[in-house]
Formats: C-alpha cells, sequence, structure tokens
C-alpha cells in the first residue's frame, strides 16, 4: 500500500477495482485543518473524469502499468494484431481498447500501449501523424485557406475537415488527439 505522497501524474490507482489515471494533483495545505490531495482521474477504460481529494497521509492503491514500444502489424477483422519492439511477441488488442485510435493507425506505425499484468489497457500514438487524403471534392478557383472546409477521407478509411484548397493525394498533418487537419506536408 502506498499514501498519497505517492502520487504523481500518470500513476494508474485502483479504486473499487476500476483503475484510474491520476491526470493531475496538487498537494493543498490550507490554513487551519489538515493537508489533503486533490487529485484530477481519468477510468483507463472509460475515459471518464472525475475529481477526487483524499487526506494527506491516506493509503491508496498505486497498479504497476508497463508501457512499452510496439509497432501496428495488421488487423485481422476482430483484433489489432502489434508486435513488441524488445522482443518481436505479437499481442491481439480488441478494437474496444484500441478505440479511436483505429482511425489514425497505418501498418508499421511506431505506439507505445500501457500493461497491466499482460493485459492491454491503452494506445497512445504520437500527438500527430501524417496520413495521405485518399478522396476530397475538387476545391474551387480562388479558394483561400480561410474561406471554410470540406470533407476529406484519409488513407485509414477516416473522414475529417480540411481547408478548400487541399486536393487528393495530398499529405497532411492530423492531430490524433482530436482529429484536426493541421497542415499540409510535403
Amino acid at each position: 500500500m502506498a499514501s498519497t505522497a505517492d502520487i504523481k501524474n500518470g500513476v494508474v490507482l485502483s479504486i473499487d477495482g476500476q483503475l484510474w489515471n491520476v491526470i493531475e494533483f496538487q498537494h493543498v495545505k490550507p490554513g487551519k485543518g489538515g493537508a489533503f490531495v486533490r487529485t484530477k482521474l481519468k477510468n483507463v477504460v472509460s475515459g471518464k473524469t472525475v475529481d477526487r481529494t483524499y487526506n494527506a497521509g491516506a493509503k491508496i492503491e498505486i497498479e504497476n502499468v508497463d508501457r512499452r514500444d510496439f509497432t501496428y502489424l495488421y488487423n485481422d477483422g476482430e483484433n489489432f494484431v502489434f508486435m513488441d519492439i524488445a522482443d518481436y511477441d505479437q499481442l491481439n488488442v480488441s478494437a474496444t481498447v484500441v478505440g479511436d485510435a483505429a482511425h489514425y493507425l497505418l501498418e508499421n506505425q511506431q505506439v507505445q500501449i500501457a500493461l497491466n499484468n499482460g493485459n492491454p489497457l491503452y494506445i497512445d500514438l504520437p500527438a500527430s501523424v501524417v496520413l495521405e487524403i485518399t478522396y476530397t471534392e475538387p476545391g474551387l478557383q480562388g479558394d483561400r485557406s480561410s474561406a471554410g472546409t470540406k470533407p476529406a477521407t484519409l488513407e485509414t478509411g477516416h473522414e475529417i475537415q480540411v481547408p478548400l484548397f487541399v486536393e487528393q493525394g495530398t499529405k497532411v498533418k492530423v492531430d490524433t488527439r482530436t482529429g484536426d487537419y493541421l497542415g499540409r506536408v510535403s
């Protein structure tokens, strides 16, 4: 058992049988009363975020989470198959664990997978990825970057909004957290 002094950003706590990732924490020592730790926790499975307060020195249960580098190999229909870079072992990860990351996964892409007792918890993608646009309507003559946006389909099959001047076959940078267009890549 650990105490609240061990709480840091990125630590995974076990609360009522569920795993919660510490997003933020703040140690508070008010003028009156005892010190306490205010935390913002994100559920590893569902993504739900909650605020929780602990008295200083309270006992908490910290889970061991191993973050390792993997290479995405392919999707077999039900699962996504990844290869551990260190020992070349293959890991099948269900689509529910992969979640929205599937919109930005290309074969041979490097990702980080968080494992708890050998079970994959979630996938960390790079902050942005470069993908090619496979289909979009042609832009009109005189379109400017500030004029508006249009839908475009990425090579992964996911659709995003891009400026009107972006054409089919263009490589674009996409934010993996929000799905926003960040710019063209030459």
